[in-house]
């Protein structure tokens, strides 16, 4: 292809998916959606004027990835933990704990019944869809209350976080459930510990570093350090989401003297700078990853009638479960925030990186795509016949 040509198709790919932003916050249609219909619809196009695109199942997983620590990243950065939201910490920890380990157990029972294979294969298929998008998830809560808005925006972050932590327990403990709890106990530590060290040398590094280029080799060692500790096995994810709490938060964890030496007087202004480049970030590589994944997406899989009613099930599960933990853990009227329970790029990642031998048989391929889909779409309604209340924080 041309490198002209390619230049035109990613800038247009960027303005589209932007102007698709706008018209998300607009009339509340997620942006996801409109990206998946793209992707299959430039597929479509490709295949009419045969034009070849190569590489789209490889970069994908890829994507997804970059995706995925952008948007940890983004999480970390946006979660204070001051004093006086102790409260809606603990009470969205505790939701985003129980929507995973109640939706994972519902779904893969639901599973077990309709497909009758192990369920322990039933438990690695059911728990992405168990996790909730943050990133649709705050694009739907911006007109909410700021209770409401508070605690969609905390349980959505500790739902990334704790869906990827438990996603990699379920693959340890494969041999043995002990081993794995030992195994992963030991890997979050030594990831934790290592988290600390590079937070405190990466903040003395935004403090001493005074080229006009900072942030992008810092979050260059970011990703580094990441692959690194993904290669080995350990709970990478902690380290980005350290870091973002650690920055955000740094009143915490610097104090008295260290503060001198770690901390200048920019550095609010330079943690804007870090965040607002995490977010622009975030949205490039989340455009991309839809795109792609709408284009690689097979339409005869999207219409297959078990995708379909499986699909409905987990929604409607997901739903009904959400209900159950807003009653145990939100103070408050838990509508609209019952419908919005979106699910994203976090959920068709894990799947995809699902280990073929412990792939569940029978599972259809459409159905994260269409969870992706249903779940956003019941967003739109919920959302819509809402009537802003004063809520209880």
């Amino acid at each position: 292809m041309d490198s002209s040509i390619l230049i035109i198709v990613l800038s247009l790919s960027v303005l589209i998916s932007y102007a698709f932003d706008l018209f998300s916050s607009r009339f509340q249609i997620p942006s996801v959606l409109l990206l998946l219909l793209l992707g299959i619809l430039t597929r479509q196009a490709t295949e009419y004027f045969a034009v070849q695109v190569p590489y789209v199942n490889a970069i994908l997983p890829t994507l997804g990835t970059l995706g995925l620590i952008l948007i940890v990243l983004e999480g970390g950065l946006d979660l204070e933990l001051h004093t006086d939201r102790l409260s809606v910490l603990r009470r969205t920890l505790l939701a985003s704990l129980l929507a995973i380990v109640g939706g994972t157990m519902l779904m893969a029972g639901a599973l077990y019944l309709l497909l009758n294979d192990s369920f322990y294969h039933c438990l690695i298929a059911a728990l992405p869809f168990s996790i909730i998008s943050s990133t649709v998830t705050v694009q739907s809560v911006e007109q909410l209350s700021g209770g409401q808005r508070e605690y969609a925006v905390y349980e959505s972050a500790f739902a990334s976080i704790l869906g990827i932590m438990a996603y990699n327990f379920l693959l340890l403990s494969r041999e043995s459930v002990l081993g794995a709890v030992w195994l992963f106990t030991r890997d979050t530590l030594v990831m934790a510990l290592i988290s600390l060290v590079c937070c405190f040398l990466l903040l003395y590094l935004i403090g001493r570093i005074n080229h006009r280029i900072k942030f992008l080799p810092i979050i260059s060692v970011l990703f580094l350090v990441y692959a690194l500790a993904e290669i080995n096995h350990l709970s990478s994810l902690l380290l980005i989401l350290i870091f973002g709490l650690f920055l955000n938060n740094t009143e915490l964890f610097v104090r008295g003297r260290l503060s001198l030496i770690l901390k200048n007087d920019l550095f609010e202004k330079e943690l804007d700078q870090l965040k607002n480049l995490t977010a622009e970030g975030s949205f490039v590589v989340r455009t991309f990853f839809f795109l792609t994944l709408g284009y690689a997406a097979v339409p005869s899989e999207l219409m297959d009638v078990d995708a379909l009613i499986v699909s409905g099930i987990f929604v409607i599960i997901i739903i009904s479960w959400r209900w159950v933990t807003l009653r145990l853990t939100y103070w408050g009227a838990s509508s609209p925030l019952l419908w919005i329970a979106p699910r994203g790029l976090i959920t068709v990642l894990l799947y995809l990186n699902i280990p073929e031998d412990l792939r569940l048989q029978g599972f259809r391929e459409g159905i994260p795509i269409l969870v992706v889909v249903l779940s956003s779409l019941v967003v739109r309604p919920g959302v819509l016949a809402h009537k802003p209340v004063k809520q209880t924080r």
